[in-house]
């Protein structure tokens, strides 16, 4: 895929090129609907569209937006960019496959910076400030056989993620990918700040999968 990245804009690492191939793998329907949240460069959103998906993308930078739509021109696709907080762009709709590589780095304080590159990765203490969020109002944006996917450290507690959705109704609710590497420079710096243990040397990125009861529905 061929990427840039505007200015003020998280360039995607490996996590990002984990789920965009982990959807590229998915059974995707021609003209199923998708959405990627947190979409930063669009690499996912892109990935859905290459899938043959009705692809749309949401973040709270505008920059973002601008390199998604960028992007999505550079590699002959088509993405319908909204900006907001997760769902309130798309409040009244609902998808075939739900994707999300949120912000997931532990930090000193619950607070969530509002401006700047640090929104693509900071989230609050624990690291689930947005995976929460996600976790609770998937359930409520998916078709019947919808399928959802999120990307997060191992040290955000994946089995809490499973448990979350399978607790607002979803099924099959399991890590289907594992990559285990050393920290990055965003997780070392925040154990300088004694957010993370001092013996963790080492994380699983992991992506887990949901689906929604019932039959997938067709294209209308």
């Amino acid at each position: 895929m061929d990427l840039i990245t505007l200015p003020g804009v998280f360039r995607p690492i490996s996590d990002s090129q984990m789920l965009a191939d982990a959807v590229g793998r998915e059974p995707i329907r021609p003209g199923s609907r998708s959405l990627d949240l947190c979409t930063g460069s669009g690499i996912v959103a892109i990935a859905a569209a290459q899938a043959g998906c009705d692809a749309t993308a949401v973040d709270v930078s505008r920059r973002a937006l601008a390199t998604t739509a960028l992007n999505a021109r550079r590699n002959g696709q088509r993405v319908h960019v909204r900006r907001g907080h997760l769902f309130e762009p798309v409040a009244d709709r609902r998808f075939h496959l739900i994707t999300s590589n949120p912000p997931y780095v532990p930090s000193p304080t619950d607070d969530l910076p509002r401006h700047g590159r640090s929104r693509a990765w900071v989230a609050g203490r624990d690291g689930r400030t947005v995976i929460d969020e996600i976790c609770a109002e998937a359930a409520a944006h998916l078709l019947p056989g919808g399928v959802v996917m999120v990307v997060h450290s191992s040290l955000c507690d994946e089995e809490a993620t499973i448990a979350r959705l399978r607790a607002s109704g979803l099924v099959d609710a399991c890590v289907t990918e594992r990559d285990r590497g050393p920290l990055g420079p965003l997780m070392r710096e925040q154990q300088a700040l004694g957010t993370i243990p001092s013996d963790v040397d080492e994380e699983d990125v992991v992506i887990i999968r949901a689906t929604a009861p019932g039959t997938a529905a067709r294209k209308r």
